[in-house]
């Protein structure tokens, strides 16, 4: 799968729909890892609502977004936005890792000059 000057989808929850959505074409990430993301995504939506969505960008750095359709009164995003913050932190090993696997497996880049970039 090559998406040269794309962003694509990892996975992502809609608390308008209730629903989760994962990106079949990353079936290979672990199982324990690909159930983290739900929960993230779905509990992210429960406390906040609108849609939530971990995205690799074309560079293969992780990006958590966070959306809500305009007349949702409900929707915070002063707090949307300090619970991003919270996930980053308390996740970086996670996002920096699906990062990593991103740049390797999808955009071929060496692992060799990865592993001496950090």
């Amino acid at each position: 799968m090559e998406k040269n000057g794309e962003r694509i989808v990892l996975c992502g929850a809609n608390a308008y729909e209730q629903k989760y959505y994962y990106n079949e074409t990353f079936n290979a990430i672990p199982a324990s890892i690909k159930e983290e993301l739900h929960i993230i995504c779905v509990l992210f939506t429960e406390e906040v609502g609108g849609v939530f969505t971990v995205v690799f960008e074309e560079d293969g750095s992780v990006s958590l977004e966070t959306d809500a359709y305009e007349e949702d009164i409900l929707y915070d995003e002063i707090s949307s936005g300090l619970l991003v913050r919270e996930i980053r932190m308390q996740r970086r090993e996670l996002l920096e890792s699906l990062s990593l696997y991103y740049r390797v497996f999808i955009l071929h880049e060496p692992i060799d000059a990865l592993i001496k970039e950090d």
